[in-house]
């Protein structure tokens, strides 16, 4: 993720929700992608998204972001860890294992939020914790051997823009709070 980025009120944006993912696991998988995704084009950044809004009004960054802030404060620390490659018709992806459950509740909470928000529609398929790796036009079909990254802790939910461009989508932090910090209140 980069830094904090601006937008006017009446600018349209596209908009996501996501959990970063820490430095060092970021660089650990980009040597690992140079090593073994022969095709396609690797993201400029590694993040799991919670939820995908879309082109929205730049006017519901604010209230977006306060209740991802809200949820991600009530989160318990996590930890998620790499279980498998999978590829969809346009992206390569690393799945995590969530044994505790924590990242698929909050991602529940948040989406149904943007629900009662009235900016998100909820997909039909179950939310799967996964970081992108790879994008590609066609297929490559590519069975990587997985990275021996361990486990690891997202310590950040951030409010991101979009902004695509013929070399691919380019990501920009418009708001970012850390995970826990309710908890971590009530017992200071």
């Amino acid at each position: 993720m980069t830094a904090p980025a601006t937008v006017g009120g009446d600018d349209r944006i596209r908009l996501f929700l996501a959990l970063d993912v820490p430095e060092e696991v970021s660089e650990e998988l980009r040597h690992w992608g140079d090593r073994h995704l022969t095709r396609g084009r690797a993201p400029d950044s590694y993040h799991l998204t919670l939820a995908f809004l879309g082109t929205q009004p730049a006017a519901v960054v604010q209230p977006v972001a306060e209740l991802l802030c809200r949820e991600a404060a009530s989160t318990e620390p996590f930890e998620l860890g790499v279980v498998g490659y999978r590829e969809t018709r346009s992206v390569g992806m690393l799945v995590l294992a969530d044994p505790s459950g924590r990242a698929a509740s909050l991602a529940d909470r948040v989406q149904a939020a943007l629900v009662r928000l009235g900016v998100y529609e909820r997909e039909r398929r179950p939310w799967l914790p996964h970081v992108t790796v790879l994008r590609f036009r066609e297929r490559p079909r590519l069975d990587p051997r997985l990275p021996t990254i361990r486990s690891f802790a997202p310590s950040e939910a951030a409010a991101l823009l979009s902004r695509l461009h013929p070399s691919g989508a380019s990501y920009e932090v418009l708001e970012s709070c850390p995970l826990g910090t309710a908890d971590r209140r009530m017992r200071e």
